[in-house]
């Protein structure tokens, strides 16, 4: 996929749901920087949907969705992507009519799935950062969603063995679904960070910006 990355003031933070996405977006919206959360903006969308079913919030959208064995889920995660769609597409839209000022994007897990056109403009107005966890910090991403759901579209990933259960089936697919949005973050992004050099606590937005400044640098 090419294209150049713009200066790292307008960045776009991809990876899978608990890489620490929204962590570093609150951080650099609490230093000046305008932040918009794509999560929020399709909550937004759903929200007459929701409100239907008595569901509110990231959670509520994830219980909406529901699990991907039920007999709704197909037609809701086609639903979603939809709304998903929309959102990344009004936002790139904005991006491209307004002056440059310090942005981060905080996207979903499933933005690789939004089509190259949109993929494209991503790439063209906003330095696409891609936060990757290792083996061992995705086994938590897997407890995570087992243990605190959030909406994840499988894109036919989950597939049930015979007397499998639900939760069976999440904990041995779940890693096929990591495994392959991987190769599409790699793609789509201008650099990668490690999740596990942005945990240090101490870890400044400074120095944040300085690791995606050398990334990129070195890639020149």
């Amino acid at each position: 996929m090419q294209s150049q990355p713009s200066l790292p003031f307008r960045l776009a933070l991809v990876g899978m749901s608990g890489a620490g996405k929204t962590f570093w977006t609150k951080k650099l919206a609490s230093e000046g920087w305008t932040a918009i959360s794509c999560d929020d903006r399709i909550e937004e969308k759903l929200a007459s949907r929701l409100a239907a079913g008595g569901h509110a919030g990231i959670n509520g959208v994830a219980a909406w969705l529901g699990w991907p064995d039920n007999q709704k889920y197909a037609e809701r995660e086609a639903q979603y992507l939809e709304e998903e769609i929309h959102t990344l597409g009004e936002v790139l839209t904005g991006l491209e009519r307004e002056s440059e000022k310090p942005l981060v994007l905080d996207t979903t897990g499933s933005v690789i799935y939004t089509g190259n056109n949109l993929l494209l403009r991503l790439r063209r107005r906003m330095t696409v950062v891609y936060l990757a966890a290792s083996a061992e910090e995705q086994q938590l991403l897997i407890e995570r969603y087992l243990s605190d759901p959030k909406p994840v579209l499988w894109r036919g990933a989950f597939q049930p063995k015979k007397g499998e259960s639900p939760t069976e089936t999440v904990a041995r697919c779940y890693p096929t679904l990591l495994a392959a949005r991987r190769q599409s973050y790699e793609a789509l992004a201008h650099c990668t960070l490690q999740v596990a050099e942005l945990r240090d606590p101490a870890l400044e937005t400074e120095a944040f910006l300085e690791k995606i400044h050398a990334q990129i640098e070195r890639g020149r």
